[in-house]
């Protein structure tokens, strides 16, 4: 065997072996007849699965279990989302997300935040279900231009959908209408968007960054306030350490709850979707303020 063949023997098998890797079929793959639709963490994975049904592949590029905010992407995960049909992710949340979007260019891309019209640096808008709404609504639009032939499909669904999220609204602001309470003391600061929808005061231990640490003057503040306040509860998280907020709790003897900014699921939650989080948010929030 010559040298060359033994070098284009090489080549080919290096060849294949990318391929698997890569997946790459080009823009707008469809994996056996179905879309592939790429979403970048749990909230928008639920909306693309409920707006699409089973006429696409939905891939979430956050595993269960991970949290989303520092989350690396794999050779794999980057083909996905140069294969996209649709790609829906929210800019400014996920590094790696924004820079994969930026250098693969998919054609056919949701920018969450942009529908939901973030206020300041706080990303977390999916705590607001009216934005929720205004997000479906978008994929909804873009899934139908990918592919027409499903979407008077698509366009029952996100109604349904829709209708779910404005019951939701209703429940929230008719739960926290009359709280005796009306300040929240959160593990980090993800609740902005629902302390502004339904008038509630939101003060978080740790930032917007789950990971960040606070100082002990801010520690010393959130003392402060808890007591100014009368607060009878300190609130962790699911996906983030309940250390620092247990700590606060029995710091001052109060209750230690968890509210969930549903960022994603874990073993815990793995049987619930947003729609039962959010509600069991509610009753936690309106057991904590005394509401009636």
């Amino acid at each position: 065997m010559t040298m060359i063949v033994m070098r284009r023997m090489g080549a080919a098998l290096g060849l294949l072996l990318v391929l698997p890797l890569l997946g790459g079929c080009g823009p707008g793959v469809q994996r056996g007849s179905r879309p592939l639709v790429v979403t970048s963490f749990y909230p928008l994975q639920w909306v693309a699965e409920r707006v699409a049904g089973r006429h696409v592949e939905v891939v979430d590029l956050t595993h269960p279990g991970q949290e989303p905010h520092d989350i690396e992407l794999t050779v794999r995960q980057t083909a996905d989302v140069v294969d996209a049909s649709v790609v829906l992710y929210a800019r400014g949340l996920q590094a790696a997300v924004d820079q994969a979007v930026d250098r693969e260019r998919p054609r056919h891309v949701v920018d969450a935040a942009a529908v939901a019209r973030l206020e300041g640096d706080d990303p977390h808008f999916w705590l607001d279900p009216t934005r929720m709404r205004a997000v479906a609504g978008a994929f909804e639009r873009r899934l139908a231009r990918v592919d027409p032939g499903h979407a008077r499909d698509y366009a029952r669904r996100l109604h349904r959908l829709q209708r779910e999220l404005t019951g939701l609204d209703r429940s929230f602001r008719r739960g926290l209408a009359h709280c005796r309470i009306r300040t929240i003391v959160v593990s980090h600061d993800a609740f902005g968007y629902l302390g502004r929808r339904y008038g509630l005061r939101v003060a978080g231990i740790n930032g917007l960054s789950p990971d960040a640490e606070p100082s002990p003057a801010h520690v010393r503040e959130l003392q402060d306030l808890i007591r100014r306040e009368h607060l009878t509860t300190v609130f962790s998280e699911e996906l983030a350490s309940r250390e620092l907020a247990g700590s606060i709790a029995r710091d001052l003897g109060l209750r230690s709850a968890v509210l969930d900014p549903v960022e994603g699921l874990d073993d815990a939650t793995a049987g619930q979707d947003y729609l039962s989080l959010m509600r069991r948010n509610l009753t936690t929030l309106r057991k904590a303020d005394q509401c009636s």
